[in-house]
């Protein structure tokens, strides 16, 4: 299974990259960095910024035809830049919304051709706060909203042709948080999930037989703060 990761060079892309190397597939990433040591030399990769759209499908392309097609995608970038919509600069607002959406619907456009072609799975990634907003988050909340309607939108046009799945999952325990204020931090006893635990939720979606699709999954701490 040639499977496309974009973000996937660390958190819960790189804890993806691992689960599909462990299953025998051939995991390609793209990202702003090179894939996370330990499986560098054995990951084709292109460098390319999400909020980037022409590069972000150049790369798509790039990874496809040198992998001679692909069988899945998981679009596992995202970011974030917590702050009330007064105070944090539009620039940062927008790059939020071009990471998350924009480079989602990108990636997906670009990988299109390919996955009809193999009748191949799109696995994206929102969040819970795509579903349940909270303050100082419009950019990320916004965004991750948008993944979902795009993601339902996705699956009616193009039902029997490939799969598609919507994952939206709980805090996990990954770099995602490093360098923001502490406000924006969770609290030491936080309950977040494990990234390869989430890896695993993936890894069945792209499993299933063709005409059997897993629609859409909540994978989180069974303690998780922000669900339902």
């Amino acid at each position: 299974m040639k499977v496309l990761i974009s973000g996937g060079s660390s958190g819960l892309g790189a804890a993806t990259v691992r689960e599909v190397l462990a299953a025998g597939g051939t995991p390609l990433v793209l990202d702003r960095e090179p894939p996370a040591s330990g499986v560098d030399g054995r990951v084709d990769y292109v460098c390319a910024d999400l909020a980037d759209t022409p590069a972000a499908e150049s790369a798509v392309r790039e990874l496809a035809e040198r992998a001679g097609g692909l069988d899945a995608v998981f679009t596992a970038a995202g970011i974030d830049i917590p702050g009330s919509l007064s105070t944090i600069s539009t620039k940062e607002w927008e790059r939020v919304v071009q990471v998350n959406l924009l480079g989602t619907a990108a990636v997906v456009r670009a990988a299109l051709p390919y996955l009809e072609r193999s009748r191949g799975t799109v696995v994206t990634c929102s969040s819970t706060l795509g579903l349940r907003s909270v303050s100082d988050a419009t950019a990320y909340c916004a965004s991750k909203a948008g993944v979902v309607g795009f993601t339902r939108a996705l699956a009616a046009e193009t039902a029997g042709r490939i799969g598609v799945t919507l994952l939206v999952p709980g805090g996990m325990d990954t770099a995602f948080f490093d360098g923001r204020d502490d406000q924006y931090k969770p609290p030491p006893d936080a309950k977040l999930n494990r990234p390869e635990h989430v890896a695993k939720a993936v890894l069945h979606a792209l499993r299933q037989p063709a005409g059997c699709e897993v629609r859409e999954m909540v994978v989180c701490h069974s303690e998780e703060g922000s669900w339902p």
